[in-house]
């Protein structure tokens, strides 16, 4: 299941055996504003927009509505990845859940004044590994005739210096002959992939993350003369995928392993998906809630489970405000958080202690009414994640009257979240 807290909301979804997906949406009693204010309202947001510089961060998600188009110059360019990286301003839901954002920089003048020979373009990532954070997919691309203007550092990018990085990063975003793609997923989505009934493995979104990208500089208008990849799984298999992908584009694809330290545009990609990672955990804002603060606060190191920091702020931060585990920075779907949570903990065996951090169990109800599961527990349904436990009463009461008795849990009442307003079922 995966959860979102925000100051407004929570959502919690799942999914039950029947593969559906099932929403529980609550509104805080302080955001509900009466109909007739609410023309009033909108034209103040407005005004607020006009009045407010920073980039709309909103419009790099991908969706049907929002299409991916290259941003008209570079100094928007520089403008959307300082509001992005730097977090100017706390992200609200949709930047955490579902697709993560996707930049395409302004296309350069020298290729867009050049359209008969493509471009090089490479491919890298960063950040597969760790349990904590976003990963980055990055892309970039310029003319082969310029590679005279192309810094000479990017050919081993792996030896670099945090320093000699940032200052590659800088020159990649001030260059007037470099392209770049970045994507970003999120650790919400990562987990939310992983986790489904049937899982979509970090493999098959990093191959994927690299196909957006590939379809992105192409439907700019841009030709693909050879694309370089750093490969995830077997090279041969996923070069043949690439291929019969992107049919009748007549790009080159070369995937090998090692590839940033091999080929420029690579190495240039690798610049950009690490200096755009880094930058992400460095200035992190919460998204739960405004005031919220995890235990121990952003000292979470490089957020890698071998990592010292990272194992004890994710020891620190499980399990404080149940049923929800993590905030949504946590990659809930590796090793390191579930064992954190206990997930393994064989709560039939009563000769174990349940340790104070272990996760809650939650089974949706069975299709046909059972007294209980295979131990003769009593299965939880979807409202024990709305209420805490109580007593059970003797007497014989009607579900929503036991609703309304049971006490709520604390997180409810701190974010002033007291109303269901939608209970929504779709395949």
């Amino acid at each position: 299941s995966q959860t979102i807290l925000t100051k407004s909301s929570i959502s919690i979804a799942s999914s039950n055996p029947r593969g559906h997906r099932i929403s529980v949406v609550f509104r805080s009693t302080r955001n509900m504003i009466d109909e007739n204010e609410s023309s009033e309202n909108c034209d103040i947001e407005e005004a607020a927009d006009q009045t407010d510089d920073r980039f709309d961060t909103s419009v790099l998600l991908p969706s049907k509505t929002n299409s991916v188009t290259p941003l008209p110059d570079r100094q928007t360019t520089n403008a959307a990845l300082d509001a992005l990286l730097h977090a100017s301003a706390r992200p609200s839901p949709c930047n955490v859940f579902g697709l993560g954002p996707l930049v395409l920089s302004d296309i350069p003048i020298s290729i867009k004044n050049n359209k008969d020979r493509g471009v090089i373009l490479g491919i890298d990532e960063a950040g597969r590994g760790p349990v904590l954070g976003p990963m980055t997919y990055a892309a970039a691309f310029w003319k082969p005739d310029a590679a005279k203007s192309i810094p000479a550092g990017f050919h081993d990018s792996k030896q670099l210096t945090p320093e000699k990085r940032a200052a590659l990063f800088k020159e990649i975003k001030s260059s007037d002959c470099i392209g770049f793609v970045l994507r970003v997923l999120h650790a919400s989505e990562i987990s939310r992939n992983m986790l489904r009934r049937v899982p979509y493995n970090l493999n098959a979104m990093s191959h994927d993350a690299a196909i957006q990208m590939i379809w992105a500089v192409l439907d700019a208008g841009v030709k693909i003369e050879t694309c370089y990849v750093d490969t995830v799984g077997v090279a041969e298999s996923y070069k043949k995928n690439l291929e019969r992908v992107f049919e009748g584009h007549d790009i080159e694809f070369i995937v090998e392993k090692k590839a940033d330290a091999k080929y420029a545009p690579c190495s240039a990609a690798s610049v950009v998906a690490k200096e755009a990672r880094d930058l992400l955990i460095a200035n992190w804002k919460w998204t739960e809630t405004s005031n919220y603060q995890p235990r121990d606060g952003s000292n979470y190191g490089s957020g890698y489970p071998s990592d010292p920091k990272a194992a004890k702020w994710l020891d620190n931060n499980c399990n404080v405000d149940p049923p929800f585990g993590f905030p949504d920075f946590v990659r809930f779907s590796w090793g390191p958080a579930k064992a954190a949570m206990q997930e393994d903990n064989d709560s039939t065996n009563s000769s174990r202690r349940k340790p104070k951090n272990s996760g809650l169990v939650i089974k949706w109800e069975a299709d046909e009414e059972e007294d209980g599961d295979e131990s003769g527990r009593k299965q939880s349904s979807l409202h024990s994640f709305m209420v805490a436990k109580k007593e059970e009463n003797p007497k014989k009461r009607g579900h929503l009257a036991e609703l309304k008795s049971n006490k709520r849990l604390g997180i409810f009442n701190e974010l002033g979240l007291s109303k269901v307003t939608a209970f929504v079922e779709s395949v």
